[in-house]
């Protein structure tokens, strides 16, 4: 895969995990809050991907390499179908 599109793809599965992160928060009952806070169920990266601060961005960035190094490492290859709405 080139450098440019890995890191293309790195970025909308990252995107990926934050909603789907974001998703499984809200249903538990959490909302934004300024900062986090436990006990009343408050994070301030309950907020969409695109307005997360970078430094918040890489911890989903991470998790999206170790998933395609794992992949890879495990002997598949990701291969995207043919669709007109593609990101990529």
């Amino acid at each position: 895969m080139n450098e440019k599109l890995d890191t293309k793809l790195i970025e909308l599965i990252a995107e990926k995990i934050h909603e789907k992160w974001m998703q499984k928060r809200i249903e538990e009952g959490w909302t934004f809050g300024p900062e986090r806070n436990d006990t009343k169920k408050q994070n301030p990266c309950l907020i969409p991907y695109r307005d997360l601060p970078d430094s918040e961005k890489e911890y989903d960035r991470a998790s999206a390499r170790e998933t395609l190094d794992a992949l890879h490492e495990l002997g598949f290859q990701v291969i995207k179908r043919s669709d007109k709405h593609s990101k990529l």
